[in-house]
């Protein structure tokens, strides 16, 4: 527990990235908004979590009632928007519940279901993760789409290719000339031919998924967009670096098949994702080459 009068306990990574990314000045108006939020909402804060993340100080609370909640101040910025309205629209059906949101200056302050144990699917062998990461993304496309002013997968789509182009601009070494026009106009051509949208995570993997009482498995820090839920498979693909590097195919193949989901539009967002990411990620150059899009 965090004792008044005594310095605000801030993780290492969080303090190692404001340092990298000059976001000190963020950094240390923390203990006027943890103070704030402690006081609005009748909060007994204990130690954050740590390793803890990179953008956001998150710490559990007790709330006047007792009750066992998280406290998430997450520095603002374009990928963090909507994270409240995405978790209002779910409603807990496979994501944490949203108990309060307030938005300060450059903070956005939530209060949040506390999963117990909280122990992440990573513990789990990957084919469970496959299961897991599944049955929560179905949960999480059947929320409507209309609860919050949520932005389209395309403007994602477009400004992380320009992002690409840009890097391999500077550093044209990087990637082949030929796959890097290929995979990043097909990264802006397919949202806008999905059959259905859906409000989308985004960034569901492995360490974003918790073990909880109220469900099995909960999800915390989406990044919502509205799109092609195929989209949705992809960062756990990447993060099963060892099988996507041996049979990105077949990964996709076994995601697909748990998804009801057509196989070769996967394979085409897979290799899109690979080539868009390879500038910064260079063995997924060689990954995207071994992914059949026809």
């Amino acid at each position: 527990m965090t004792s008044p009068g005594a310095p605000l306990p801030l993780p290492s990574a969080l303090v190692e990235a404001a340092d990298r990314d000059g976001r000190t000045a963020w950094l240390a108006t923390l203990p006027t908004v943890v103070a704030r939020a402690t006081r609005a909402w009748s909060l007994t804060v204990e130690t954050p979590f740590r390793p803890g993340g990179q953008t956001a100080w998150v710490a559990p609370v007790r709330d006047r009632a007792g009750t066992d909640l998280v406290l998430k101040l997450a520095w603002t910025h374009p990928e963090a928007l909507h994270e409240a309205d995405g978790l209002r629209a779910w409603a807990g059906n496979g994501a944490v519940r949203l108990y309060a949101a307030e938005d300060l200056a450059g903070t956005t302050a939530l209060l949040l279901e506390r999963c117990r144990p909280g122990t992440p699917v990573t513990v789990r062998p990957e084919p469970e993760q496959d299961e897991v990461v599944a049955e929560l993304l179905l949960r999480l496309w059947s929320a409507p789409t209309t609860h919050g002013r949520f932005r389209p997968l395309q403007a994602m789509c477009d400004a992380w290719a320009a992002e690409a182009e840009a890097h391999l601009a500077a550093e044209p070494h990087l990637l082949d000339p030929g796959l890097a026009r290929e995979g990043l106009a097909l990264f802006r051509a397919l949202p806008t031919s999905a059959e259905r949208e859906v409000l989308l995570a985004t960034d569901l993997h492995a360490g974003n998924i918790l073990a909880a009482q109220r469900q099995p498995w909960l999800v915390i820090d989406p990044k919502p967009y509205v799109g092609d839920p195929a989209y949705d498979v992809l960062q756990h693909l990447l993060n099963c670096e060892e099988r996507l590097q041996q049979d990105p195919a077949g990964l996709a193949a076994r995601m697909a098949n748990l998804l009801e989901m057509e196989p070769l539009r996967l394979r085409r967002w897979l290799f899109a994702r690979c080539v868009q990411e390879a500038p910064g990620w260079p063995p997924l150059a060689d990954i995207a080459r071994r992914i059949p899009i026809e």
